[in-house]
This record gives C-alpha cells, sequence and structure tokens, in this order.
C-alpha cells in the first residue's frame, strides 16, 4: 500500500516534509547525501538534537541528528525505501508530513530537484 501522503481536503500532498533521525554526524550527513544524489530529496538540513524514549524496556536519552528532507509527494514511496535500507537503525523513525504552502518558486525549486534523471 502506498504511503503517499494525502492534504487536507483528502487529495494527495504535491510536496512532503520528511524527517528521521540517526546516531552519528557521519550516519546523517551519509544518509543525506544519499538522499540528494539519488534525487529523492530537493534539500536535506541535519540537526542536533536529543531524543528521549523507551528502547528494549529501558528509558533512553540520547543525543541524535535529525534529517529535514524536502521532496515531492511522487516521490516519498522511493524515498522511505531508500531510508529503510540505509538506515542504521532496526525501526528508522520516518515521518512525512505534507506542505500545504511555501515559496512557489521553492516548491517549484523541489519539483525539478526530484524529478527523476533521464537514462
Amino acid at each position: 500500500m502506498p504511503t503517499s501522503p494525502r492534504g487536507y481536503a483528502g487529495g494527495m500532498a504535491d510536496h512532503v516534509l520528511v524527517v528521521t533521525t540517526t546516531d552519528s554526524e557521519e550516519s546523517a550527513a551519509e544518509l543525506a547525501r544519499g538522499v540528494v544524489e539519488a534525487r529523492l530529496g530537493a534539500c536535506v538540513q541535519v540537526v542536533p538534537i536529543r531524543s528521549f524514549y523507551v528502547w528494549d524496556g529501558a528509558a533512553q536519552d540520547d543525543p541524535e541528528w535529525q534529517l529535514q528532507i524536502k521532496t515531492s509527494g511522487g516521490r516519498l514511496d522511493p524515498l522511505i525505501a531508500h531510508l529503510k535500507a540505509h538506515h542504521g537503525y532496526d525501526v528508522p523513525e520516518i515521518i512525512a508530513t505534507p506542505i500545504v504552502g511555501g515559496n512557489p518558486d521553492y516548491l517549484s525549486w523541489v519539483d525539478e530537484q526530484t524529478t527523476p534523471a533521464s537514462p
């Protein structure tokens, strides 16, 4: 079943903000480069964060690096597959939020950057 985001009116979102986290700056940079080079995301920002959660029954308090990926709605499923295939976590956080508005010039650029390259 496709994971394509739905907009507020029930239609498909044209653009999506995808968030994932990693355990090191190096792995975040590697994921970010891979996403951009594969044209699955137009831009990826890497931000240091602190995460609190429970894993294997124990409370955790860890530094992580969050990737904020801007992509087109049509590239969401391949992006998720790429992240899952290249991620170091057993169960990576991958959350997609529809972008309901923004600078039209920027969103056009997102479309251009996430259009698959011609063979």
